[in-house]
């Protein structure tokens, strides 16, 4: 049964539901969530804060790997954001990372709620093995990903649509990609990105089936 339509005006009303360190304090497994994931010191949280106009909803650090638990984010009674913890660069016990690693894994393979993934990449650099491992693994199982090429107010006009069209080509074989360029501080693709989310979330957009 295809899900009601939600709009772009309700990530507005995003207000923190609970951070779950062990899948058993996870949010109950209904309704549609999408999830943002990504490196530690992306703008993954900034993002988060932009498309909701929610200043503070994400916790910003110049510390990575701040978001150190899987964090639940309610939008109405049916709807979800899911803030996974950063990769890359936190400085965290190895032991923790591990936990943090499986944890991860296992909320992307046995959550039916998941509609798609979230991946903010900077776009003055090419994906990470990281970025592209977690690609990899999301075209295997139909996950649909929007990768959001931020920091791109760090570019002139010219080097920014160089690097739209570089990732273009990168990420041309993998299935189920859309991109963007992105900034949270200049507010630059902040609609456009609402507008995938939403859709994605109500499964409007047809890179939202999964099969």
């Amino acid at each position: 049964m295809p899900l009601n339509p939600c709009e772009p005006a309700l990530l507005r009303l995003a207000e923190y539901h609970c951070a779950a360190h062990h899948p058993r304090d996870w949010v109950e497994d209904t309704g549609a969530e999408v999830a943002f994931a990504g490196r530690s010191n992306v703008g993954k949280s900034s993002a988060i804060n932009a498309i909701t106009t929610r200043k503070a909803l994400a916790r910003t650090s110049k510390t990575p790997g701040r978001t150190q638990q899987i964090i639940f984010f309610k939008l109405d009674e049916t709807y979800r954001l899911v803030d996974l913890p950063g990769y890359g660069f936190a400085k965290v016990p190895v032991s923790l990372q591990q936990h943090w690693e499986k944890t991860v894994r296992r909320y992307l393979e046995q959550r039916s709620s998941l509609q798609a993934l979230i991946l903010p990449v900077d776009c003055r650099r090419d994906p990470t093995a990281l970025d592209r491992q977690l690609l990899d693994w999301c075209a295997a199982t139909q996950l649909p990903v929007h990768v959001l090429l931020t920091k791109s107010d760090k570019l002139g006009h010219g080097k920014r649509m160089q690097a739209l069209r570089r990732a273009r080509e990168s990420l041309a074989a993998m299935p189920m990609v859309s991109l963007q360029l992105f900034s949270a501080t200049h507010a630059l693709g902040i609609d456009e990105a609402r507008r995938c989310i939403t859709d994605l979330l109500s499964g409007r957009d047809p890179r939202c089936q999964r099969t």
